[in-house]
């Protein structure tokens, strides 16, 4: 008897705290122009480089022939 109104009890409290979160507004979806696709990818391709050649250049790594 006690455990299924400690059950109510926490239920309830969960349900107040998840309507006190504050709501997130709705945005519409930004569709990716060309210009951001490339821009996306040039970043990405940077970033492989740097951490390329951090690891070329590290005395305790092992370099493969590739």
């Amino acid at each position: 008897m006690v455990m299924m109104s400690l059950d109510r009890l926490v239920g309830s409290l969960k349900s107040k705290l998840r309507s006190l979160k504050p709501k997130r507004p709705d945005y519409d979806k930004i569709e990716k122009s060309e210009s951001m696709r490339v821009e996306i990818r040039s970043r990405k391709a940077r970033k492989l480089i740097e951490e390329t050649l951090k690891v070329a250049d590290s005395p305790k790594s092992k370099s493969y022939a590739f």
